[in-house]
C-alpha cells in the first residue's frame, strides 16, 4: 500500500469524514487516520448515545401530559439500553469503515502526529500528503485540579453514555449541557442523582430564564440540585465517592461524573513542531487553514471555535473544499468559507424541558454594541396547548434594531428542538421582522410563537 496521498486527514469522527468525503469526491487520494473507531466520539460516546438514553424518559413523559393515553409507571432500563447499544452499533465500527472505503478514503488505524511538512507519523509508519493535511482531533474532557480526584475512580462523558447498568446513585459535578442531560436520563432510569452547580443555575452560557426551566425539570425528576457551591476535594471509601463543597457540606454517590467542560485534543500531535500549544486551540482562517501554516488545516472542536457536532462538519465541509479548489481567505463571498460560528450558531439542550437557541444571547448582543429589542413571551399558543396539558415554555427575540433583523433566539419547553431551524434561517438569511411577518405559521402549531413574538414587538 502507497504511503503517499494528496489529502491526510487525522481523526475519523463525522468531521473527519466530512473533510475527507468532500476531497474524496474532488478526486484527491485521501487517507483517513483514526486511533480508536471510525465514527468517532459522536457515534460512539456522545451525541447518540446520549440521546437515545433520552428519549425513552422524554416519550413517557410526554404521554403522561396527555390525558387518555395509557402509560407504565417506569422506563424499562434494560430496554433502553439495549436500544442505546444498537445505535453505536454495539461499538463495533466495522459499517462506519465500510462506508469510508465506499466513499473512496483509505482507512489508516493508528495515532497520527504530525511528523514535518505534509508528513504524518501513524505508530511509525509516515505518510505523505501533496496538498494538505487537516487536523480533525476533536476534544477531550476538561478534568478540574481536585485534591484526591485521582485516586478514586470517575466517569466522563464516555463513561456515562455507555454504562451498560443504571448506577444506584449518581453525582454529576458540572451544570453544563453534558451534566443536565446525563443527570436527567439516568434519573428517568431509577438513579438517585445530585448535581452540582458552581453558579446561580445550571446552562451558565445560555438565557438564564432557560436554565431555570431546566433546573426546574431537573427537580421535578427528583434530581437533587446544588447550586452556588465549589467542588474542593474528592474521596472515596467502601464502594462510594463524596465529593466535599466550598460551603463545607458534601454529596456522595456510588459514581462520580466530571462534566466541567472540553479542550482541544491536541495533545499528543506534534503541533509543537509547528509553534502550537499541546492542549490549546489551533487558529484557523474561514476556509480552516491554521494560522502560518499554508499546508495545514483543522475543522470542529480542535479549533475552538464551536464544540458542536453540526458546526464541526459545517467547517470540515468548507475546508474540504477549499483544499480541492484551492480557495484561499479572505473571501469573496463565493469562496468556500465557513462563517456561521461568528454569529449564527444552533445549538439544542436534549433535556425535558428542551432549550433550543441560535446566535447571541441579550449580554452578548449588548457587549457587542448593538442597539437591541429584547421580545420574551411564554409560549401559551393553541398548539403548545394541544401539545401538552399544563405546557411551560419561554422564547425570547432579540431584533437588532438598525438593521430590523433578528440576531438571537431562544426557546425553552417541551419539544421546541425543531423550532429552531427557522430562527436560523431568519439570523443567517438577515430577514427583517417585517418581511419575516409574512411567514405564516401553520395553526394549531408551537411555530404559532413566532406570530405571537411578532405582534409583543408591534408588528
Amino acid at each position: 500500500m502507497s504511503d503517499d496521498f494528496d489529502v491526510i486527514v487525522i481523526g475519523g469522527g463525522p468531521v473527519g469524514e466530512n473533510a475527507a468525503a468532500r476531497t474524496a469526491a474532488g478526486g484527491l487520494r485521501t487517507a483517513l487516520v483514526e486511533a480508536e473507531r471510525v465514527g468517532g466520539e459522536c457515534s460512539y460516546w456522545a451525541c447518540m448515545p446520549s440521546k437515545a438514553l433520552l428519549r425513552p424518559g422524554h416519550a413517557l413523559a410526554a404521554a403522561r401530559r396527555v390525558p387518555g393515553v395509557p402509560v407504565g409507571a417506569r422506563l424499562d432500563p434494560v430496554e433502553v439500553l439495549k436500544r442505546r447499544n444498537s445505535f453505536t452499533s454495539d461499538w463495533d465500527d466495522s459499517g462506519q469503515v465500510e462506508w469510508a472505503e465506499g466513499a473512496g478514503l483509505t482507512v489508516v488505524r493508528g495515532r497520527g502526529r504530525l511528523a514535518g511538512e505534509r508528513r504524518v507519523d501513524v505508530d511509525g509508519r509516515v505518510l505523505t500528503a501533496t496538498k494538505a493535511v487537516v487536523v480533525c482531533t476533536g476534544s477531550v474532557p476538561r478534568i478540574p485540579s481536585l485534591p484526591g480526584l485521582s485516586d478514586v475512580p470517575y466517569w466522563t462523558s464516555r463513561e456515562a453514555t455507555s454504562a451498560q447498568e443504571v448506577p444506584e446513585s449518581l453525582v454529576v459535578l458540572g451544570g453544563g449541557v453534558v451534566g443536565v442531560e446525563m443527570a436527567q436520563a439516568w434519573a428517568r432510569l431509577g438513579s438517585d442523582v445530585t448535581l452540582v452547580v458552581s453558579g446561580e443555575r445550571p446552562l451558565p452560557k445560555f438565557e438564564a430564564f432557560a436554565g431555570d426551566l431546566v433546573a426546574e425539570g431537573l427537580r421535578e425528576d427528583r434530581v437533587r440540585l446544588v447550586t452556588g457551591a465549589k467542588a474542593v476535594g474528592v474521596s472515596g471509601s467502601d464502594g462510594r465517592v463524596e465529593l466535599r463543597l466550598s460551603d463545607g457540606s458534601s454529596v456522595g454517590g456510588a459514581h462520580l461524573l466530571i462534566t466541567t467542560g472540553r479542550q482541544p485534543a491536541t495533545f499528543d500531535l506534534g503541533v509543537e513542531r509547528f509553534g502550537f500549544t499541546a492542549g490549546k486551540a489551533l487558529d484557523v482562517d474561514d476556509t480552516g487553514r491554521v494560522s502560518g501554516v499554508d499546508w495545514l488545516y483543522a475543522a470542529g472542536d480542535v479549533t475552538g471555535r464551536a464544540l458542536l457536532t453540526h458546526q464541526g462538519k459545517y467547517a470540515a465541509r468548507a475546508v474540504g473544499t477549499a483544499i480541492v479548489t484551492g480557495a484561499t481567505d479572505p473571501r469573496p463571498w463565493t469562496a468556500p468559507v465557513a462563517t456561521a460560528d461568528h454569529t449564527a450558531v444552533p445549538q439544542v439542550v436534549f433535556t425535558d424541558p428542551e432549550v433550543a437557541s441560535v446566535g447571541w444571547t441579550e449580554a452578548q448582543a449588548r457587549e457587542a454594541g448593538l442597539d437591541i429589542r429584547v421580545v420574551d413571551l411564554d409560549i401559551a399558543v393553541a398548539g403548545s396547548s394541544l401539545h401538552a396539558d399544563g405546557y411551560r415554555g419561554k422564547a425570547r427575540m432579540i431584533v437588532d434594531e438598525g438593521r430590523r433583523t433578528l440576531v438571537g433566539v431562544t426557546f425553552a419547553g417541551p419539544d421546541v428542538a425543531e423550532l429552531i431551524h427557522a430562527a436560523t434561517i431568519a439570523i443567517v438569511g438577515e430577514v427583517t421582522v417585517d418581511r419575516l411577518w409574512h411567514a405564516v405559521p401553520a395553526y394549531p402549531t408551537i411555530s404559532e410563537v413566532w406570530l405571537r413574538l411578532l405582534e409583543a414587538y408591534g408588528l
